[in-house]
């Protein structure tokens, strides 16, 4: 949404007057759905008082209950202002007289410029196409340019070029196309242009950045206020090649059982695979036990949040998941510390092409059944099958191994080898 400062300002005035989303859009000139959206994103969520006010059920005046677990009664409370039009509190007479108690949002004009200037300058770094693209490009352009032709003439004769004039001259600038023998002196204007930066070489589609909002780390905590006695699970990836093949883990809570996926492909198709092969094996209690809420980090494998949390057949919701903070790896510690156990047995200068799915369930029984001092001594397998039975390890293809014969080196995989 390409709003400028200025009705980003009248945006936040009608706010405070509390002027329909239709009346604010007219003003500035623009679609009351743009309006709604700019809202939507940029307004700021100020949790409520959580320790004096538990819930944020609606019947809470007339119900006397301060659960915070689930209730059959539970009705969430709703704003109209806050919730339907102009869709935030600014200028509420109960909050600046700070008599209101549930959550409200506050949209900042100069904020939210700043959040768009910055994603406006993530969208726009690196060269946005694939290598393909500017194979495609460079044999179009270069024989064009060196019959003199110029850039604005070739873009004109070849509307195929889905990229602007002005970054066309960029590209050129900075020696995109220099291997099909266009460079900077190939531009009839170049006296006129001031020289760019140096490209890197990087040839790279450029990727929207995502979007989690309802899924960040600070929802994860409120998650767990409104909800806490849901059990966490952590989820991550193991990997020694770039190319793969991928380990997907999990560590399990309670038991700090860990269990892990061979994956040929790191994509959010791939390990959302995971959560479809579980959802459909597991009996429906047990899975709510172990997979019900997930922690995981923003690797672009785990970033598309609606294959993961539903059943895409019948649209059920079967989980919730949230994404620890960016660089913020030490909000999920436990599936981080146990990843050393892995790396015990899968140290990184080792190959995993050759690995099959049993290698892995071997790895995993045994790492399971190594005592942890913060278990009193008592191995994951066995705190698991106490709380969820034998059968629960046996689905999940998890054995016990005797103490004795536990091996966590790499001569337990005999399909591991060194990289050369």
């Amino acid at each position: 949404m390409h709003l400028t400062f200025d009705e980003r300002e009248i945006i936040q005035t009608g706010i405070i007057n509390g002027s329909m989303k239709k009346s604010i859009a007219e003003t500035i000139g623009k679609d009351a759905t743009t309006v709604a959206k700019e809202i939507r994103k940029h307004r700021k969520k100020r949790a409520r008082n959580s320790f004096s006010y538990l819930t944020d059920c609606a019947k809470v005046k007339t119900c006397g209950k301060k659960c915070i677990g689930k209730c059959e009664q539970y009705e969430p409370f709703t704003c109209k202002r806050r919730d339907r039009t102009p869709g935030a509190c600014n200028g509420c007479e109960l909050f600046s007289q700070n008599k209101c108690h549930w959550d409200k949002y506050i949209y900042d004009a100069k904020r939210a410029q700043l959040e768009y200037e910055s994603e406006l300058r993530e969208v726009r770094a690196g060269i946005n196409m694939t290598t393909l693209e500017r194979r495609e490009i460079g044999e179009t352009i270069a024989p064009l340019l060196n019959n003199g032709q110029s850039v604005h003439q070739v873009m004109v004769n070849h509307p195929e070029i889905c990229h602007s004039e002005r970054s066309m001259y960029d590209y050129i600038e900075t020696d995109v196309f220099k291997d099909f023998g266009v460079n900077k002196f190939s531009l009839k204007e170049t006296v006129n242009r001031k020289p760019q930066k140096k490209f890197n070489e990087k040839y790279k589609k450029r990727r929207e950045p995502k979007n989690y909002e309802g899924h960040k780390y600070s929802d994860y905590q409120t998650f767990l206020l409104v909800n806490p006695d849901t059990p966490v699970t952590q989820m991550d990836t193991v990997y020694n090649q770039e190319g793969g093949p991928y380990i997907q883990t999990f560590h399990l809570p309670v038991s700090n059982m860990m269990i892990g996926f061979l994956k040929a492909r790191k994509t959010s198709e791939s390990m959302a695979a995971t959560m479809n092969d579980l959802w459909k094996k597991l009996p429906y209690e047990l899975f709510r036990q172990l997979f019900s809420c997930l922690l995981t980090d923003r690797g672009t494998e785990f970033e598309k949040t609606e294959l993961f949390e539903v059943d895409m057949e019948t649209g059920e919701l079967r989980l919730n998941i949230f994404y620890c903070d960016p660089q913020r790896s030490s909000q999920k510690p436990n599936v981080e510390c146990n990843h050393n156990y892995v790396r015990d047995v899968v140290p990184n200068n080792y190959c995993l092409e050759k690995l099959t799915q049993d290698d892995i369930d071997l790895m995993f029984s045994h790492i399971n059944s190594t005592p942890r001092a913060s278990l009193s001594n008592r191995t994951p397998y066995e705190i698991f099958t106490f709380l969820h039975g034998e059968e629960a390890a046996q689905l999940l293809n998890m054995q016990k191994i005797p103490k004795d014969d536990v091996v966590l080196k790499p001569r337990l995989l005999k399909n591991l080898s060194r990289k050369n």
